[in-house]
């Protein structure tokens, strides 16, 4: 593959993760591109000392940093942050909890059209017998084939996701992320919405990173509601931006919500138990959410 690209600004937030292995073998691949680059990590105040004094031997890797962040500012200003701190004109955003797929990811990026930003995607990896009872690891294989890049290019910014993408650094600069989103969650999708709102092109490509990590049951679930309050704090923003706001907006009798409220008062509890322990069911994992949602949104 013949790079367009002779310049790369690799940018990775990481929290409580660490990332050694994953960084060196971005060093190798962009050794072996022969281009210019750098690798920042930002460590987002991170409460979990041994992943600290693991990342810091990155320091001692050619054209890598490691910063700490004295203070924990949420996925979005850390993205910003890292930005501000790079030099190269393409930055390759990617998050800290991934797998290369082979070693050609770099590359594939180098050789792509050159849009404002490109966004590669995420694969499913895990064995599946082994992770049959994983919650997040059924909901996203159920999602995968909504995901590939054809898919994805139809709705280019609805679809846009920050677990890996390459923007250039002057557009990134003048569109940031909207630092009020404190916590991960909907921040990327915010972002695809000021992609579009300022026309900038996206170009969704077949460049995916592998997820083969996937938490407990229960601690996704935390992550889910986290996701859900603030999806209700910025709701009205991202209307046509989130699936379950379409379809909360589609139910306009209000009895219906006001049943959906109960169910989940009465039941929620035991949902939430039968999704942590016994049933990766995606009925009850979207009736949950709902029921979750409707209880925030009073409207």
């Amino acid at each position: 593959m013949e790079p367009k690209k002779t310049e790369l600004s690799i940018l990775i937030p990481v929290y409580n993760t660490v990332c050694t292995s994953f960084v060196r073998q971005l060093q190798q691949q962009a050794e072996r591109a022969a281009i210019d680059y750098e690798i920042i990590v930002a460590d987002d105040a991170s409460t979990q000392q041994p992943c600290v004094e693991e990342n810091r031997q990155l320091q001692q890797l050619p054209n890598c940093q490691y910063i700490i962040k004295e203070v924990n500012t949420g996925a979005a200003a850390t993205r910003n942050f890292l930005a501000r701190q790079s030099r190269y004109q393409w930055l390759l955003f990617l998050d800290c909890d991934m797998q290369l797929p082979d070693d050609q990811f770099i590359s594939r990026y180098l050789a792509a059209v050159d849009t404002p930003v490109i966004n590669g995607g995420i694969s499913i990896g895990g064995d599946p017998q082994r992770l049959r009872t994983t919650l997040r690891y059924r909901y996203e294989k159920t999602e995968e084939p909504n995901h590939t890049a054809q898919c994805r290019q139809q709705r280019p910014y609805q679809s846009f996701r920050s677990t890996n993408f390459l923007i250039r650094r002057d557009v990134m600069l003048s569109c940031p992320f909207d630092e009020r989103f404190l916590r991960s969650g909907y921040e990327d999708v915010h972002f695809g919405k000021l992609l579009g709102r300022e026309h900038i092109e996206i170009a969704h490509i077949d460049n995916p990173l592998l997820m083969t990590d996937y938490e407990p049951n229960d601690a996704y679930l935390t992550k889910v509601e986290r996701s859900l309050q603030t999806l209700h704090t910025f709701r009205n923003e991202l209307q046509g931006y989130s699936p379950l706001l379409t379809f909360v907006d589609g139910i306009h009798i209000g009895a219906v919500k006001a049943v959906i409220r109960l169910w989940h008062k009465l039941f929620g509890k035991l949902e939430r138990r039968c999704l942590c322990r016994l049933t990766t069911n995606q009925l009850l994992f979207k009736l949950y959410k709902l029921g979750y949602f409707l209880t925030l949104n009073k409207d």
